[in-house]
């Protein structure tokens, strides 16, 4: 089989899997990562190698792009203590430890230790807000792990570097010393300063498909331009995307922002099912050159880190937890995490592309490179498996859900919204003015009823019924010719826009698989 023709027959297979995990509840992730380690093993099945540092450009660029556009500045402003204890607390913690397994129980080099402890030290952003999605937990919950998911890369990866730069040298010199310390903040000011000059490229792009290429083309641009100069990728790219999801400068229609998401949903989806298939299949690549007893001393030895990265993360959360709601100054004026929250919080650790990656992107010649490989991606599999499977079984036994919050809050904000334009329209007059008003005002006052069936539902439900009679007549007016194709496409999205706005809210989002 050819490469194209191989990439066919796993994009079939990975698409009946995720149909499998659709109905099944286990996260896609989990799915693909085992199918990938069985298709390996088959006898006669294509050898697809996985080059590190196209990986994480390739694969992990676009997913921190798409996460971070859509999380807010206030976030990060409200809850930097949490993140900060699990983006670096967490990360440097697990480094730690797993540094001190290496060098006691492998007899690898200190820098060689600290290596193999920062390619394992993160979780995975892309496995994280899969399995988060199949449930509905606190919205706190949600912000904490998916922050924690864009920020913690950046420091897993500096320390990598950082630990590969000692190795290999022998030492940290003035260059390599500057060149670390400027890293985060280089990495951050390129990213905003990549975000700035966007604004006076997109009016010549906004719109057309054009655009949204030019949209992948700058992430990955940005992140080779950042890797070249030696500062972070990942606080480079995380940095440009939320500087234009929240500039006031930057602004898309409504039609481009549609149409941008729905581009970046299906090949964000497509690179995070192709990164979690061709992580599985690595595991001929990783064991075939091992020997026997080799194999053995290494499967014993990535058990040991298996248990350090699980048991550190989640001793770390416990105990931030209990401190942070014992004294105030760990928390802000955040409430107290609960205790379901915290073995959540632990419990959600699964590793990814970015552990393996960073592994295959090791020199060829550095000390035990097929032990730590091995390790890594052990710790991939087991957490994927394991913590991928029993986390959503976790929620539902620890009854941590948001309890109607979403919802809540959903109607609050329609209500506002119905009040500030019920307020910017209070000067009209006319006839018109004053229909557009009550039509307003019936909304709002539908919206602060309890009852499971309010007036506001019943209009949406009528709004529906003739939207469907209007689209039954367009359909007829096109089949019998009275109406050209272009006219009838103009109309057909017209009234999917409206369906779209009147629609139960499970509708307006495509589900993944």
């Amino acid at each position: 089989m050819t490469f194209f023709e191989s990439l066919i027959a796993l994009l079939l297979m990975a698409i009946l899997l995720l149909q499998v995990s659709r109905r099944t509840r286990i996260p896609y992730p989990t799915m693909l990562a085992a199918a990938g380690v069985v298709v390996a093993l088959i006898p006669g099945t294509p050898a697809i190698g996985l080059d590190g540092h196209t990986a994480l450009a390739l694969f992990i660029a676009p997913v921190l792009v798409d996460a971070a556009f859509d999380f807010p500045v206030a976030a990060i402003r409200n809850l930097w203590r949490p993140l900060l204890a699990l983006a670096v607390v967490a990360v440097l913690l697990t480094t730690a430890v797993v540094a001190w397994i290496g060098w006691a129980f492998a007899g690898l080099p200190i820098a060689a230790a600290i290596t193999l402890g920062a390619i394992v030290a993160p979780p995975d952003a892309a496995a994280a807000t899969t399995v988060l999605q199949s449930a509905k937990l606190p919205r706190r919950t949600v912000e904490v792990l998916t922050g924690e998911s864009l920020l913690n890369d950046a420091t897993a990866l500096l320390l990598f570097g950082a630990a590969v730069a000692v190795q290999s040298h022998g030492g940290i010199d003035g260059g390599v010393a500057v060149r670390l310390g400027l890293a985060a903040p280089g990495g951050i000011a390129l990213g905003i300063a990549f975000a700035w000059l966007n604004r006076f490229i997109t009016p010549f792009t906004r719109g057309s498909l054009g655009g949204n290429l030019l949209e992948f083309v700058n992430t990955y641009l940005l992140w080779i331009i950042a890797d070249r100069l030696g500062l972070s990728p990942v606080l480079a790219v995380v940095a440009m995307a939320m500087f234009i999801a929240n500039s006031s400068v930057v602004r898309a229609s409504a039609r481009n922002r549609v149409q941008s998401f729905a581009v970046w949903g299906a090949v964000v989806f497509l690179l995070n099912v192709l990164a979690f298939l061709l992580m599985g299949m690595q595991v001929r690549a990783i064991v075939g050159e091992m020997q026997s007893a080799r194999l053995y001393e290494a499967m014993r030895f990535a058990g040991l880190v298996i248990v350090a990265v699980v048991a550190t993360r989640m001793a770390w959360v416990m105990l931030y937890n209990r401190l942070a709601k014992r004294f105030r100054v760990l928390r802000g004026n955040i409430r107290p995490a609960s205790l379901a929250q915290g073995v959540v919080i632990g419990w959600c650790g699964m590793r990814g592309l970015v552990t393996l990656a960073t592994a295959f992107a090791l020199p060829a010649d550095f000390p035990q490179r097929d032990l730590i490989v091995l390790s890594a991606f052990a710790v991939v599999l087991a957490t994927l498996v394991i913590q991928g499977l029993t986390l959503s079984p976790l929620i539902r036994l620890l009854k941590l859900h948001d309890g109607g919050a979403e919802e809540r809050e959903l109607a609050d904000a329609r209500c506002t919204l119905a009040g500030a334009a019920l307020e910017a329209i209070a000067d009209a007059e006319g006839r018109i003015a004053e229909e557009t008003r009550r039509q307003l005002e019936i909304d709002r006052d539908a919206l602060k009823s309890d009852a499971a069936d309010n007036e506001f539902e019943q209009r949406q439900r009528l709004k529906r019924t003739a939207i469907a009679a209007q689209r039954e007549k367009l359909q007829g007016m096109r089949d019998d010719y009275t109406l050209g194709e272009d006219s009838f496409e103009i109309l057909q999205e017209e009234l999917d826009w409206r369906e779209l706005a009147v629609g139960p809210e499970g509708s307006r989002t495509i589900e993944e698989g």
